[in-house]
């Protein structure tokens, strides 16, 4: 099995319990060792594992790799992101053909993660929810308010992404290489959302995953589970009067032309994790791992500014706009949202995926 390209944390760290919340995979004392070199070379270094069966030295194979996302090419994900990696990898010349399937043309998630643990999928982007059937503790990472902001978020990946996704990579047989943004996640409805008790009474979507619909019990939501694909029917029909998702995603998906009205309670980090098949990465040679992994680190900070600036471009369009309302960090009443959620967790989560929720709130 391949293992992600992250920085890692000590064998001592606090955060995740040592040695007591995780088996370490094989291949640990490699990444260990990785950390003494300069950090730009060990993003270059790529991953791999005894158990991979690269081309022979020298050789580069032909390979054409399919990237799906859930996302529409409106996206920031799409332009920043995906096609940013097929333009970056394709012009290294290492013989990898990228082709790019968004908005779902693979399936929704659920079955896109699945076929990346077949290896009929080579790469796709995936929420932390998505996978959580296969690694259940990935899901904690999509709990509301569980992360302060975006910047509390890649500093905990920073500095336990080599261990915690090296345990994914066991589990299922894929490889998380990096984390890409997607944005925070905030209400649009048919009223303001200042207060937890103003979600009385509105039917808001939530992805149909149990950590989306805890994270609904834990902000005091109605939920309606309803695909993405689904949703603008939905909200046209009245079957919900609210959604979540980020600024740039509700206007990508054209949800803003029904729902009038958002409210930045910047509830969830989203985060899109670039996951590539292990079946997949056995076909490739070291080089083209090297050229893949290197891109898709590289690209994660572009890609954050790509999607800030988006949010911003909406926002102040939304703000012009007579017709809308926008309900702004500030006039949310954060703290009232983040104790209720909290509340929530401390007796919904039991075992490791308790003592990782403790983990990332400590060190909030």
């Amino acid at each position: 099995m391949s293992c992600c390209g992250f920085p890692a944390f000590s064998d001592s760290d606090p955060h995740l319990g040592g040695e007591t919340m995780y088996q370490r995979p094989a291949g640990w004392r490699r990444i260990t060792a990785a950390l003494a070199l300069p950090l730009s070379l060990v993003l270059a270094a790529g991953c791999s594992t005894s158990s991979n069966a690269p081309a022979a030295e020298g050789e580069n194979p032909a390979l054409t790799l399919k990237i799906g996302s859930s996302q529409p090419e409106s996206q920031p994900n799409y332009r920043c992101g995906m096609k940013l990696l097929k333009e970056r990898v394709e012009a290294q010349n290492l013989g990898l053909t990228i082709d790019m399937f968004p908005n779902s043309q693979l399936g929704p998630d659920a079955e896109r993660f699945a076929g990346v643990q077949s290896g009929d999928i080579d790469i796709d982007l995936q929420g932390g929810s998505a996978m959580s059937t296969a690694f259940p503790k990935i899901g904690v990472l999509d709990a509301a308010y569980v992360f302060n902001d975006v910047d509390h978020f890649f500093k905990w990946v920073d500095q336990n992404g080599t261990a915690f996704f090296a345990e994914f990579n066991t589990a299922t047989d894929t490889t998380i290489v990096d984390a890409w943004y997607f944005g925070m996640r905030t209400f649009t409805a048919t009223k303001p959302i200042r207060k937890p008790a103003d979600l009385a009474g509105l039917k808001i979507r939530f992805p149909n995953t149990p950590q989306f619909l805890a994270n609904a019990k834990a902000l005091g939501a109605n939920a309606v589970a309803i695909a993405v694909e689904e949703l603008y029917l939905a909200l046209q029909q009245g079957v919900a009067q609210g959604q979540e998702n980020p600024v740039a995603a509700t206007h990508a998906q054209k949800f803003d032309e029904i729902l009038k009205v958002a409210s930045l309670t910047n509830h969830q980090v989203g985060a899109h994790y670039v996951v590539v098949a292990d079946k997949t990465l056995d076909k490739m040679s070291q080089p083209q791992k090297d050229a893949l992994f290197k891109a898709i680190h590289d690209i994660r900070a572009e890609n954050r500014k790509c999607v800030d600036d988006e949010t911003e471009k909406v926002l102040g369009d939304w703000r012009k706009d007579s017709t809308r309302t926008v309900v702004e960090i500030d006039q949310v009443d954060r703290q009232a949202f983040i104790s209720k959620a909290e509340g929530y967790f401390n007796t919904h989560y039991t075992g490791d995926n308790l003592a990782l929720y403790k983990s990332i709130r400590a060190s909030a």
